[in-house]
């Protein structure tokens, strides 16, 4: 017998009336984007995950390339990360005109390997992203460490980490910031594309909620040069009732 890894339409019909109100609610409001869905989801993902910000952006890779972006990571910075994770990693990285530096991971954690993380640092280093993947978890207080000795941020990328913890602390909470992606494969999925970013930091918050919308606070009002990467009502339903199963 055929046994999918994944059968997201299987997973769909046990919430299918309920999915169908919700589009036909937006539908019918017409309140596509940054909307009440959306608040409701970032307020009930962040109490969830113990943070004070949550902020829904188009897609988990957006998600990397706003905060690394509203950390100041630009041309001729160095960004270490992992070889072993998505192409968007790194490419998030190079996009803004930095340069990925990659360490060897740990056979064990399967991602960066805190041991080889320090013989990287160089005085262009800025930021660490280290990577959950496969359900295997970073040995953060090793990373955080290290980070702070040398005075670099670090980019929690939790996007197959949703719900796990540590020692009853969530994953995507122990960093400076943290980000996850809603793919529909992912343990938290959405019916398209969609991400998070997280943090505890107020000023950076605000600069990741003007930077997904044009750069502005106020609907026309651009205050500096921003995205277009916005987590949009129906996706923000989605995630909302797949969340409760």
């Amino acid at each position: 017998m055929y046994v999918p890894l994944l059968d997201l339409k299987e997973q769909f019909l046990t919430i299918k009336e309920e999915v169908m109100a919700a589009l036909e609610q937006v539908l019918e409001t017409c309140e596509f984007i940054l909307e009440p869905n959306v608040s409701a989801f970032e307020q009930e993902i962040a109490e969830y995950l113990g943070v004070k910000h949550a902020i829904g952006v188009g897609n988990g890779t957006d998600a990397l390339v706003l905060i690394l972006d509203a950390l100041g990571i630009g041309p001729g910075d160095e960004v270490i990360t992992t070889p072993y994770t998505f192409f968007a990693t790194a490419e998030c990285v190079s996009r803004l005109g930095a340069k990925p530096v990659f360490v060897e991971i740990d056979p064990i954690t399967l991602t960066i390997d805190p041991k080889k993380l320090e013989q990287a640092i160089t005085t262009r280093t800025k930021a660490v992203i280290p990577v959950h993947i496969f359900g295997r978890v970073i040995v953060v207080s090793k990373i955080m460490a290290i980070a702070q000795r040398h005075g670099l941020f670090v980019v929690e990328d939790a996007g197959q980490s949703m719900g796990a913890d540590v020692d009853e602390k969530k994953l995507g909470t122990f960093e400076d910031v943290s980000v996850f992606s809603f793919l529909p494969a992912k343990n938290l999925g959405a019916y398209g594309n969609g991400g998070l970013i997280v943090t505890n930091d107020d000023a950076l918050a605000e600069r990741v909620q003007m930077f997904r919308a044009h750069g502005s606070k106020a609907r026309n009002h651009n205050e500096i040069m921003g995205y277009n990467s916005r987590l949009d009502e129906i996706q923000a339903g989605v995630l909302d009732l797949n969340s409760r199963i």
